[in-house]
C-alpha cells in the first residue's frame, strides 16, 4: 500500500469523524485468565499475531490492533504478577480474570483534529477473583500486584521513550556474533 492508497482508504473515515466526532471514540478491551504455574492466558483470537490498522483507521480487521495488544500486555502482566504475588503471600486464586479496557478517539491519530490527543484517554482494569482470601489479604494482593506489574507501572509513570532509526540504501542489519 502506498501513501495515496492509504489516504484514499482513510479519507471517508476522516470525514465521518469530522461529521460525527463520537464515531471516532471506540473502547478497546483485553482479557486474561489467570492460570496455573504463574501464567495468564490472553484471549487474542489469533494464533499468529500480525499488527495492522484498526478498522476505525482503515484496517480490514484481520490484523491485530496495537492498542488491543497494549491492553492484552497489560492484562497479561497484571495476571502473571497477581498470580506470582498470590503464590508468594499464600493466597489461592481458584479462578480469576483480569480485564483491561481503554478509550481511544481516532480523530487524534488520523489527524482529523489537532485538539484531540493521540492515545488512550483512559485505561481501566478490573479483577474478578474466586478466592478464600479475606478483605485484608485481598487488599494486600491488589496493592502488591499494582506495585510490581511492569506494564502497569510503565504506563502509570510514563517512562522516557526514545526513538532511534537507521535508514538509507546502505543500511545492513547487524549480524549475530
Amino acid at each position: 500500500m502506498n501513501a495515496d492508497e492509504l489516504r484514499a482508504l482513510q479519507a471517508p473515515l476522516k470525514q465521518q469523524y469530522r461529521d460525527d466526532p463520537e464515531a471516532a471514540l471506540i473502547t478497546l478491551k483485553a482479557k486474561g485468565t489467570i492460570g496455573q504455574n504463574l501464567t495468564c492466558r490472553i484471549e487474542t483470537g489469533k494464533a499468529l499475531v500480525e499488527a495492522g490498522l484498526h478498522p476505525a483507521t482503515g484496517g480490514d480487521g484481520f490484523a491485530a490492533c496495537s492498542g488491543d495488544m497494549l491492553l492484552e500486555a497489560l492484562a497479561a502482566c497484571a495476571g502473571v504478577t497477581m498470580n506470582s504475588v498470590a503464590t508468594a503471600i499464600g493466597i489461592t486464586i481458584h479462578e480469576g480474570t483480569v480485564t483491561a479496557e481503554g478509550d481511544l478517539d481516532f480523530r487524534g491519530t488520523l489527524g482529523v483534529s489537532k485538539e484531540v490527543p493521540v492515545g488512550f484517554r483512559e485505561i481501566r482494569m478490573h479483577y474478578d477473583l474466586k478466592t478464600d482470601a479475606d478483605d485484608e489479604q485481598l487488599a494486600a494482593l491488589l496493592r502488591l500486584t499494582e506495585r510490581y506489574c511492569v506494564v502497569y507501572q510503565t504506563l502509570r509513570n510514563a517512562s522516557d521513550l526514545k526513538i532511534t532509526h537507521r535508514s538509507g540504501p546502505q543500511f545492513t542489519p547487524p549480524t549475530q556474533p
